[in-house]
């Protein structure tokens, strides 16, 4: 776990030495990062939003050689594919993978019904905007599928907000990640955006208990 902290927050200096190590590979290894967040059930703590900002400042920087819109497909492509496994999962396993000991440690089961219950206020609202949130965007495909969406129509709530999604967070990372305040306060800027990201479920349980 604490290996996983550091990861994240300084994401960016862990960026920088799979460039140095790999070179071109970091693409593949970050394309592997995001698919087994979106579309592994049971990975919902790896990076996503952190990530692809700190990839896209970081290829913006000349001196590595990186490219913003091979970052933009690869992400797109890795989201994408990862959501639609997921989906699968749901799909064919549903609700008997989370019967497991070890998945329930994992994922808890309030966590499941959490997923299920903003489904059944938002419908299929819900695939676009928690995409938006971590462990619940890793959550909505296996959710929607146990839940009796059809892929077609989960497809295109998906499609159009894994589009939205990476160019928001490349976009971000392109242009504000190599502004000298953001490059010296990286670990600051990276739990801002977590923070940010959690802010709609932190509303959600504020409301939730109020309403209790």
């Amino acid at each position: 776990m604490n290996t996983l902290i550091d990861f994240i927050l300084h994401i960016d200096n862990h960026i920088i030495n799979l460039v140095t190590y790999f070179g071109n590979w970091t693409y593949i290894i970050l394309f592997a990062v995001i698919f087994v967040e979106t579309g592994v059930v049971i990975m919902p703590f790896l990076p996503g939003d952190s990530l692809l900002f700190a990839a896209s400042a970081i290829s913006a920087n000349p001196q590595y050689h990186l490219n913003t819109w091979i970052f933009i497909v690869v992400f797109l492509l890795a989201s994408f594919l990862g959501d639609t496994l997921n989906f699968y999962l749901g799909d064919k396993i549903g609700y008997k993978i989370t019967k497991q000991k070890w998945v329930a440690k994992v994922i808890k089961p309030e966590q499941i019904d959490k997923a299920k219950s903003f489904f059944d206020k938002y419908g299929i609202l819900a695939i676009f905007i928690a995409r938006f949130m971590p462990i619940i965007r890793t959550l909505a495909p296996f959710i929607a599928a146990t839940s009796g969406y059809k892929y077609n129509k989960f497809i295109k709530y998906n499609l159009s907000a894994c589009i939205v999604w990476v160019l928001l967070c490349c976009g971000a990372g392109h242009f504000f990640g190599n502004i000298p305040f953001v490059q010296e306060h990286f670990s600051v800027v990276v739990i801002g955006i977590i923070l940010i990201t959690l802010i709609p479920g932190i509303v959600a349980f504020i409301k939730e208990k109020k309403q209790k």
